[in-house]
């Protein structure tokens, strides 16, 4: 069980007690102990019962809950909560913006028990009669209740790799076959997993039986050679075929219609059946063109490419960083180990910057007072270089967050957005727009804001926010968080036509969060980005030559 398994059973049990109105002090502890656990370094289920007894800042009743989930699996007092509370009102708590306390007022005052029901009763615009819920906040929950019941049964590429991991093996278990391969939209990359699907080299008949014996299947539909299932509760899919034809089924499988339409016009003669192959990479040798990966076959503007798409071997620098100073859960040395353990050259700090005073933003007295341990810690780990910088927030109407004696303390600035979310677009454009043309702005942080499968980003033109990026010598972050991945992989295509730089960080909050940097390449294979259009793939060298050149932009200031 990991940490984030327990963090959202001990964050349910908080909802829950809250719901409930019951002791205020121990729910407080409760989502107190939730928020902790989130920052933990080290996995709980790792560790003894006397070290999560010993642990700081989690108290002695959390302690023991874990322990309790830890060895049997649940708690009893969400156990309980969750056998008194509909499941439709559980669900209501995973709406954006509808807290314990708003959820129940809907629950008892009107009786409303379902995400359903509740997008009825905001259409019928019933909500504004109730205190606490005027048009403006009856319109955002409407907003993220579509959403909410739009991503319903989907994941994120990073929470569905060790699920479908965990399917495969049950597959393996039930068919005795390891011929049992990874497909569709896992195999290609994409952002967003709604099925778990997979290719197996077994006659359909045979394939239905095995999966009605297992007491974790349900809802088994078949048609011709394609069975959909529900394992547990994820949606599942297997292509059947014959042993001899596997590389075939992969191929088309594992590519999207538009991919598969443009492909078959261009190379019409192209022989599929493959029999007897251990590759599909046979059918793009008939084509001659260069093989494929799976991540270039979502949209038909690869087939010709010979581009070498990034590697996670190809990052030398950590970009975008949250130490302590902020709302890290690690000290800024402790994230510098981590780095210099991985090999790289150079780290860049980004701690929040003063308008983000919930996150715990710096002050000028606290940027002096890092500034300070920076150079220290230069010293100490010299070659590896750690540089000076700030996500500095773009305020409501585009300025930066600091003035510029402040402001020409750093080496970089990466700017984002963190409130006022509901702008229109030409609100929005305008805001980005004064930030993109702010000398002091080197790199344009997560530019929609958006949180997969949690809020859409908000209304921008990201074509004209790159052009503008072009214009004034600004670089366009992917966050790399899982629950980020923006700018959308979709956009960096053109970015790359503009020669416009393109930065992957992993926007760390801990020294685990560097490894999300993983999955900003891996968004970024999917549009053919290679290492000299990633500013975090530069050598420490290259790095230094960038940042001189953006310095030529300050010089009148």
């Amino acid at each position: 069980m990991t940490n984030s398994n327990i963090e959202k059973q001990f964050s349910l049990l908080a909802k829950l007690m809250d719901l409930h109105n019951l002791n205020s002090f121990k729910t407080k502890a409760i989502a107190t102990g939730a928020f902790q656990i989130d920052k933990l370094n080290v996995q709980l289920s790792n560790l003894a019962e006397t070290e999560i007894a010993n642990l700081p800042n989690i108290g002695i009743g959390v302690s023991k809950k874990i322990i309790e989930l830890i060895t049997t699996g649940k708690l009893n007092d969400l156990e309980d909560l969750k056998n008194i509370t509909p499941i439709g009102v559980q669900q209501l708590l995973l709406i954006k913006g509808l807290g314990p306390k708003k959820c129940r007022i809907v629950w008892q005052e009107m009786g409303i028990e379902s995400p359903t029901d509740f997008l009825y009763a905001c259409n019928e615009n019933r909500l504004i009669n109730f205190k606490g819920f005027g048009d403006k906040t009856q319109a955002l929950l409407l907003q993220a209740t579509q959403f909410y019941l739009q991503s319903l049964g989907k994941f994120l590429y990073a929470d569905a790799e060790p699920i479908i991991d965990n399917i495969k093996n049950n597959l393996i278990e039930i068919f005795g076959t390891e011929n049992i391969f990874i497909t569709g939209d896992f195999a290609r990359q994409e952002t967003i997993i709604e099925y778990f699907e997979f290719v197996i080299n077994t006659p359909a008949e045979f394939i239905v039986e095995g999966l009605e014996a297992n007491t974790n299947i349900l809802n088994i539909e078949y048609e011709n050679d394609e069975i959909t299932f529900d394992y547990q509760t994820y949606k599942c899919k297997i292509y059947s075929c014959e042993a001899a034809n596997a590389m075939e089924q992969l191929f088309f499988t594992q590519s999207s219609p538009e991919f598969l339409e443009a492909f078959t016009q261009q190379f019409p003669d192209v022989d599929y059946t493959l029999q007897n192959h251990n590759s599909d990479k046979a059918i793009f040798e008939q084509a001659n063109i260069p093989y494929l990966e799976p991540y270039l076959r979502t949209t038909n503007q690869f087939i010709n490419s010979q581009n070498e798409a990034l590697q996670i071997s190809d990052i030398k620098g950590i970009i975008h960083n949250h130490s302590t100073y902020s709302d890290g859960a690690n000290t800024l040395e402790q994230m510098v180990l981590a780095c210099i353990k991985l090999q790289m050259q150079y780290f860049v700090i980004s701690d929040h910057s003063q308008y983000a005073s919930y996150a715990g933003g710096l002050d000028a007295d606290a940027i002096y007072k890092q500034h300070a341990e920076i150079d220290m810690l230069n010293k100490k780990y010299a070659p590896f270089k750690i540089y000076k910088s700030i996500e500095c927030d773009i305020l409501p109407n585009g300025d930066l967050d600091y003035n510029t004696e402040i402001l020409k303390t750093f080496d970089l600035v990466i700017a984002s957005i963190h409130s006022v979310f509901n702008m229109t677009e030409v609100q929005a454009m305008q805001r980005i727009q004064k930030a993109i043309e702010n000398p002091f702005t080197t790199i344009l942080g997560h530019p929609t804001g958006r949180l997969l499968l949690g809020r859409n980003g908000y209304a921008v033109d990201m074509y004209k926010i790159i052009d503008l990026c072009k214009i004034n010598n600004v670089v366009v972050e992917l966050n790399a968080n899982p629950r980020r991945l923006d700018i959308d992989w979709q956009y960096i295509n053109y970015a790359i036509k503009n020669n416009v730089l393109v930065s992957i960080n992993p926007d760390a909050h801990s020294v685990n969060g560097i490894n999300d940097i993983k999955f900003g390449v891996l968004a970024a294979q999917k549009a053919n980005l290679n290492a000299s259009q990633n500013l975090s793939s530069f050598t420490l060298a290259d790095f230094e030559k960038f940042l001189t050149k953006q310095h030529l932009k300050q010089v009148k200031f």
